[in-house]
């Protein structure tokens, strides 16, 4: 049951994740110019880490549907937190009138978030239709 929906939405989040906390997704420049990334940061590392692990070990558990699910909303919630992290960082960067030059990796939790309310909507169709066969039996 690996070829399901959700645990294609789950894998675009490891992968995205995973690509966050490498140095190939940069955050913003600095006031010296240089790239700043998110592995900078031991808080968002250890946040999109803990993200990577749920969402990857979400995908083997497609025959516990409702931990399954638990785990998404827990993911969403360590998203945001990296999300906010972003924000405030970005917002008190010192020197922003002369650098306005930000990448794109603080969008990559919000782009998670999508990812995981998916995967999670797929799951409770799931939980749904086996609700819906165990009726009939």
């Amino acid at each position: 049951m690996i070829q399901r929906k959700q645990s294609l939405y789950l894998l675009f989040v490891v992968i995205l994740n995973g690509l966050l906390i490498s140095n190939f997704i940069p955050l913003w420049k600095n006031h010296e110019m240089e790239w700043v990334y998110a592995f900078n940061f031991l808080e968002t590392t250890i946040a999109i880490s803990v993200s990577i692990v749920f969402a990857f070990i979400s995908i083997f558990l497609y025959k516990n549907r409702k931990l399954q699910f638990v785990l998404g909303r827990l993911n969403i919630l360590i998203n945001f937190f990296a999300i906010g992290f972003f924000v405030y960082s970005a917002l008190n960067l010192p020197g922003e009138m002369e650098i306005s030059e930000k990448g794109i990796g603080g969008l990559i939790p919000l782009v998670s978030i999508v990812f995981l309310a998916l995967a999670n909507k797929a799951i409770k169709k799931d939980e749904d239709l086996v609700k819906s066969v165990d009726r009939f039996r």
